[in-house]
């Protein structure tokens, strides 16, 4: 249901390719290019909300667009308000982004964490948009930077995802139990990652946000070169976290790796949809409206839920 939905929502719609995007040095026209032009290709205005179940009413505030005016309340109260629906109402939004030296990896033009920080200020942007309260966590084996939550935030978080850079070891624990306590008001989490860690502790980790009531939204970024192993050549690589060097022949390993990653893949997205956690695996080397279209979709199916 969700494939044939997603086929059909971005049918004749042409994405900019990561490539391209990596021309573009300012990350906040980046994010409105590619929010706009996603918008766009499902025929859909950004500011009359995705959903038609009506909400609630707001006070209205300059800059709003007048034809959401309920001019039937107007004529009761003799004041102006805005009809808010499902998909408008107010949420806090924070993106959880690894920055861990494993993301700095990248077989083509963007490494991960490129493509990490792409996905997490279109993302923020939208929901800035959408006049959600937006945050930002960057991490490794600790909390490196943290914007509260806030409608006013959103040009720092910008700022700080155009500077992060890659370089520590990292894990999921310790950053995520500080998240948790960080965080005391119940929202959405994107946490955007490569999961270098066995999937038990990755759950661990992320599974006490589900318990706590946030609504946890999981994006697994990973090489192309990581997902099918092409190498050839006998070489040494290098594990990004530990610097350990590994002689490896790829002819003789290729099918035992490419066996164990997917398994990887496959306990990761069972054990999150039995925790009730969105989880979608991504390839840096395609666009990102598979990633905005699967939030879309769990946004909401979120929003309605709640």
């Amino acid at each position: 249901m969700a494939e044939s939905r997603t086929r059909s929502a971005t049918s004749g719609t042409q994405f900019l390719d990561p490539t391209v995007l990596g021309r573009i040095g300012n990350l906040q026209l980046l994010a409105r290019i590619v929010v706009d032009g996603f918008l766009t290709g499902l025929h859909r205005s950004p500011h009359l909300g995705f959903s038609i179940d009506f909400a609630e009413h707001r006070a209205y505030m300059p800059g709003d667009d007048i034809r959401r005016i309920d001019w039937r309340l107007f004529a009761r109260t003799d004041r102006h308000y805005i009809k808010l629906f499902e998909a408008d109402t107010n949420a806090n939004f924070v993106v959880v982004l690894d920055v861990s030296a494993s993301m700095s990896y990248g077989s083509h033009s963007l490494s991960k964490l490129d493509y990490a920080r792409y996905l997490a200020a279109c993302l923020s942007f939208f929901s800035s948009q959408q006049r959600d309260r937006v945050g930002l966590v960057t991490f490794d084996h600790e909390i490196v930077e943290y914007v509260p939550p806030s409608m006013k935030h959103l040009d720092t978080i910008l700022h700080l995802l155009d500077q992060a850079k890659a370089g520590r070891p990292g894990s999921l624990a310790e950053p995520l139990l500080q998240v948790n306590e960080l965080l005391s008001r119940k929202g959405i989490l994107v946490i955007i990652s490569d999961f270098y860690e066995e999937p038990g502790e990755v759950l661990s980790a992320i599974g006490p946000l589900r318990a706590r009531g946030h609504d946890v939204i999981v994006f697994h970024v990973m090489d192309p070169n990581e997902l099918e192993f092409p190498f050839e050549e006998a070489s040494g690589f290098e594990d990004l976290e530990t610097s350990e060097q590994i002689p490896v022949i790829p002819a003789r390993l290729r099918e035992d790796y490419k066996r164990m990653v997917g398994q990887h893949l496959e306990t990761l997205q069972e054990q999150f949809t039995g925790s009730r956690i969105d989880y979608t695996l991504l390839d840096t080397s395609k666009p990102l409206d598979l990633a905005l279209f699967q939030y879309l979709l769990a946004r909401e199916q979120l929003m309605r839920t709640r």
